[in-house]
């Protein structure tokens, strides 16, 4: 081999990718300290494109075609070496070639609960995750500040150093749409749509990626604020707190479960519905006159005209002339006789006639 042969098998006279994976994000040419000949043929398919680097400084891009490289050709490289026109002598620069195509359904998701400031329930933590599509958009950002120098930079390197800066990303951008979590929850499709003008240009200046999709599969928020969403959902269901109290009532009549009391029982659970519905449909009843004699007296004259049939506790009170949580006590210990609806007690007129018989 002649001096001429062996220098030309150190000179670069094509350089290209024949990108055969569908993982790789960016790849740099392995010249192996080669010199890049004079007038080298540089290929560019599409999808790509190629970017020069000289002494770790950003120079000449390429795109899709057949690129001669001559002077005319990389006038970025040319000033910074000095060129004059038709220079001859090779030159050393380390070219990578970016993938430009789009890179479809990538996921994403909170490793930790996102802290929101939410309308309905104040501050709340929420976990997310989807799906996203993406592209190359700005080469030498991408190459700056996510693929770095690596040789061969492939899609999962990408999925591991970007989930936490993209998870970022997303929960700024979350944030200051000022999303409800129950909106959040029940228009996916619509918030993935909405973010994408948000998230675009923050992802594009900081790591020159865009999206071409952005899908929210799910939205979960913690158990208590679930059981929250669930109570508001049932208060909801029942609309009519008074049709509530007779379907409930009804319900209980075909079971049959008086309290053991018979049809007496039946009767008394109907009457007392009943006059729930009425305080239901009427919050604020006037408080009945005092029973008659002290503490314990028998009534001889019979039930007090204008008593209801019904009292609340602190009816229950005015009538005795005690402070409520003297009821309650009385009601607790079943001295006083009554029925507790959720966290209400109800006293009937004839319990508590009998509680001042003894």
């Amino acid at each position: 081999m002649g001096l001429m042969d062996y220098i030309k098998t150190q000179l670069l006279e094509i350089i290209q990718w024949e990108d055969d994976s569908r993982d790789t994000l960016s790849w740099r040419f392995p010249d192996q300290d080669k010199e890049i000949k004079n007038g080298a043929q540089l290929i560019v398919r599409e999808s790509q494109v190629a970017q020069f680097v000289h002494l770790g400084q950003f120079v000449d891009t390429f795109g899709p075609g057949k690129h001669t490289l001559k002077t005319e050709n990389i006038p970025v490289l040319s000033t910074l070496m000095g060129w004059k026109f038709g220079f001859e002598s090779p030159f050393k620069c380390d070219v990578y070639y970016v993938n430009t195509r789009l890179f479809t359904g990538n996921k994403w998701g909170t490793s930790n609960p996102i802290m929101l400031r939410d309308p309905d329930f104040g501050i709340v933590r929420v976990r997310a995750f989807g799906t996203y599509d993406f592209k190359v958009a700005d080469v030498k950002v991408f190459l700056k500040e996510v693929a770095g120098t690596d040789h061969h930079f492939r899609i999962d390197e990408f999925q591991d150093s970007m989930r936490s800066r993209f998870v970022s990303v997303f929960s700024d951008a979350l944030a200051s749409a000022k999303v409800p979590v129950l909106d959040v929850a029940s228009r996916y499709s619509e918030l993935g749509e909405a973010l994408l003008p948000v998230l675009n240009p923050v992802l594009r200046e900081k790591y020159g990626i865009e999206l071409g999709s952005f899908i929210v599969e799910n939205v979960s928020v913690p158990a208590e604020v679930e059981t929250a969403i669930d109570k508001r959902s049932s208060m909801a269901a029942i609309g009519n707190l008074n049709d509530y109290v007779k379907l409930q009532l009804a319900e209980s009549l075909g079971r049959g479960d008086a309290g053991g009391a018979g049809v007496a029982g039946l009767a008394a659970q109907f009457a007392l519905g009943t006059q729930i519905a009425r305080d239901l449909g009427n919050p604020s009843p006037t408080l009945p006159p005092p029973l008659p004699g002290p503490a314990g007296a028998t009534n001889p004259a019979g039930p007090v005209p204008g008593l209801p049939e019904l009292l609340g506790p602190g009816e229950v009170a005015a009538a005795l002339g005690v402070s409520e949580v003297d009821v309650l006590a009385a009601l607790s210990d079943g001295s006083l006789k009554g029925k507790k609806i959720g966290s209400a007690w109800r006293v009937t007129r004839t319990a508590l006639e009998e509680f001042l018989r003894h």
